[in-house]
Order: C-alpha cells, then structure tokens, then sequence
C-alpha cells in the first residue's frame, strides 16, 4: 500500500505534510515527499488525515471484558472479592476466547496493535489474538501462597508448556512472557522458580508493583522492604521486565528500576477510578527510565480508549504534582508508541521509520475538534479522540478501515461475548 499525500509524524516526532509512506511485505520501505518509483498494489489519499506509529497497551487482561460495568464505586477489596473473583471463577475456555476476541475488536478500533496481557487459559488467548490478527505479549500470571513446590503448580506447568509452545510464532505475532502476578499474592519460592525459568529461556518478566498503598506498606511489614527491592533481590528484575502500576514506589526504588532496565508501565485511568493514586512519571522520566502506557483491564477503567488514556496520562501528573509543566504531549505520545515497543522486546516496531514493521494507524484530523492546528502533538494529546482512527494496520495488514473490523465477525463476537456473560451471572 502507497498512502500518499499525508501527514506523518516521522522517527524524530516530527511533522511532515504531503508526504507518501510505502508498505510492502510487512514494513515500511519508502518515506518521502515524491512519489517512489515502485508501484503499490494499493493507493490510500491521505488529505485531511496523519499516519502515525500504532499504540502499544503495555498492560492489559483482555478477557476481563466480560467484566465492564460489572463492579463499580466500589473500594478496591470489596471490588475484587464481592464482584470480580466470584465472577473469574465461573469463568471457562470459551468464556476467555470471546472476551479476549472482544478486546482485541476494541482495541483495533482504537489504534492499539499489541497488549501485554496477563491472565489464564492461555492457549485461548493465544488463539484470540491470532484469529484476530492483532499482537500481544502474553503471560500466565503465577499466584502460590503456601510453600509447596511451585514447579508442579498446574499455572506454572501452563508457563512453561506454552512458552515453549507459542513463543514468536506468527513472526513475532505472539510472545511469551512469564509473571509473578505480586508480591502479595505470591512467596518468594515462587518468585524464584519463575524467575529462574524466565532466564533459562531468555524470557520478559511482566508484574504489579505497589499499585495501592496497602499492597506497598504490607509488604515492608512482612519482607522489611518495598515490593521493588523484594524483587530486585529475588534476581526477578534481572529479567527484562514491566513493572505494572509502580504508584507507591520510593526514592531508593527509582534508581533500582532505572539500573535493572525497567520498563513502568502506567495505568492512569484504572488507578484513578480505583482511587489507587497517581504514578510519579515525571520523577520516572527525569531518571531516564522507560515509561510506557497500560489501560489494565475494562473492569476497572472501563474502556481501551487509548487517546483517552493518553490524556490522562499527561493530565494527571500535572494536577497530582501541581506542576502544568509535567509530561508533555511528546513525552506521552512516546509512551504510547515506541516507550511500549520497547518494554514488549519488540524492537523494530513502533515508529514510522523505514525497515520498521507497518504497525500504523491513520487519524481523521478534519474534524471541528482537530482545528486549529498550532501544534497537532498539543491536538493529538489533548484533543483527540479514539473514533478519529480510521485505520489499524498489524505487519502491513488492515485489521480496521473506516468502521468496519476486516479480520474478525464484530456481530458474532458481540453476540458470543453477551452469552458468555448471561451465561455466568446466572450461576453467581
């Protein structure tokens, strides 16, 4: 496909006008501003429209679709054991394919191309995210309180048997991580038979990190130290590693998450609505750390509105910090994109770069909310919206144009979803 005529925001977060971007095989091979000499099986007219790098949900549980809506103004125990546990546990295989089909739907109508996820029944994530041509980098989270062996724990037994299974596969569609859903709901045995397996097979470790104040203070009060320095010691965060939430961190944890290589992956809307606080991301940025952008699940945010989790992110530090110079539209955009990429080992992603994979989306930017134009990153921060992408391209394959979900029965999918649901609230 040759889109010509259009506005890019280029490697350098630069704005180019009139431009043509050529995609053949997968990836990007033609940047400029004439016409390229090859010919194209197709010609998109970019007037009026930006071709931009795809979003990179850095942390996610797909299947908790089914969820939205279900719990709500709730604190955050009661939330969890009154509605969303009693509902995880009725739910089946069929159950988390079609909420994962769901998620993926929502998420390319709204410009995200890969989510790092972490829940259960993995092959039928696994199968979702195929089916639906999208990405993601997938782990089955390890839950063990008691001090038995860990190795022979069904989920991690699951770990290990679908790391090995689908790891890469589809050129790098799918990749496999492994986890340690916390440090409140795991020991440290647990902890390092993940850890170990994860570096046996050169995998990403995904985890929640103090993400309440609770989780962080219980934490110092059984092990005498924050959630991150009982990682770090556990050798977990010598994993290439995304830490989820990381509100309540400390100033000692900064420089530990920085030396490991860390990437945070903030979930501004979840930890608002759950009034679980604001993640110091101006304070992660000034160290030079990877910060990416996660929406957590629909349960608890409740949609993958990723613009709208975009502005959020930016937003909330200024009003937390009290600082209106905190996290710029470049810096949030950034954390979208390429930031998210990075922290999902995906390296040649995630830019408008020729030789990168075509993982683009195109923006309707003709719209009375889009003008004027005095810096379209300003606009594309603070004022768009997840219904001005008009495209979602995975490896150079249009997943969405225009309304209409090309790899997948949107009518089926909402259908199977609603009797998945029905289905479970009637035995609750």
């Amino acid at each position: 496909m040759l889109f010509q005529n259009i506005t890019i925001i280029d490697e350098d977060f630069n704005i180019r006008e009139n431009m043509f971007v050529g995609v053949s095989e997968g990836r990007i091979d033609y940047i400029g501003d004439t016409m390229p000499a090859k010919t194209y099986s197709s010609k998109y007219e970019g007037k009026g429209r930006l071709l931009m790098a795809a979003f990179y949900n850095s942390h996610g549980h797909s299947p908790m679709s089914l969820m939205r809506g279900y719990g709500e103004n709730m604190a955050l125990q009661d939330w969890l054991t009154k509605r969303i546990f009693p509902f995880e546990d009725k739910l089946d295989s069929n159950a988390v394919y079609w909420g994962t089909m769901l998620s993926m739907a929502e998420s390319m109508s709204f410009g995200i191309v890969s989510t790092s996820d972490m829940y259960y029944f993995t092959d039928d994530m696994v199968r979702a995210v195929l089916d639906s041509k999208m990405k993601a980098n997938l782990s089955r989270a390890i839950v063990h309180f008691d001090e038995s062996d860990p190795n022979k724990l069904p989920s991690v037994i699951e770990m290990k048997r679908t790391f090995e299974i689908y790891h890469n596969i589809e050129d790098e569609k799918i990749k496999m991580d492994v986890s340690i859903h916390g440090e409140y709901t795991s020991n440290p045995l647990a902890v390092s038979v993940v850890t170990d397996y994860g570096k046996s097979v050169g995998a990403n470790m995904h985890i929640h990190i103090s993400e309440t104040k609770t989780e962080h203070e219980e934490c110092k009060l059984r092990h005498g130290k924050t959630p991150v320095k009982y990682f770090y010691d556990l050798g977990a965060l010598d994993l290439p590693t995304t830490a989820a939430h990381c509100v309540w961190v400390e100033d000692a944890d900064f420089d530990m998450i920085k030396e490991k290589g860390v990437t945070v992956a903030s979930n501004p809307m979840s930890n608002l609505k759950l009034a679980s606080g604001v993640c110091n991301v101006p304070k992660l940025l000034s160290k030079g750390i990877n910060v990416a952008i996660g929406t957590d699940s629909v349960a608890s945010n409740n949609s993958l509105n990723f613009f709208e989790e975009i502005k959020t992110f930016a937003v909330a530090s200024k009003m937390y910090f009290n600082d209106p110079t905190a996290v710029t539209p470049l810096e949030a955009l950034k954390a979208a994109t390429i930031n998210g990429a990075k922290g999902q080992g995906r390296k040649d992603t995630g830019l408008v770069k020729e030789g990168f994979r075509a993982d683009l989306i195109v923006l309707d930017i003709d719209k009375p909310h889009m003008i004027p134009v005095h810096n379209i990153l300003n606009n594309l921060v603070y004022s768009a919206d997840g219904r001005d992408v008009v495209m979602t391209m995975v490896d150079g394959k249009v997943v969405y144009k225009d309304g209409e979900f090309l790899t997948l029965d949107i009518e089926r999918v909402k259908a199977e979803a609603k009797l998945c649901t029905d289905k479970i609230l009637s035995m609750l």
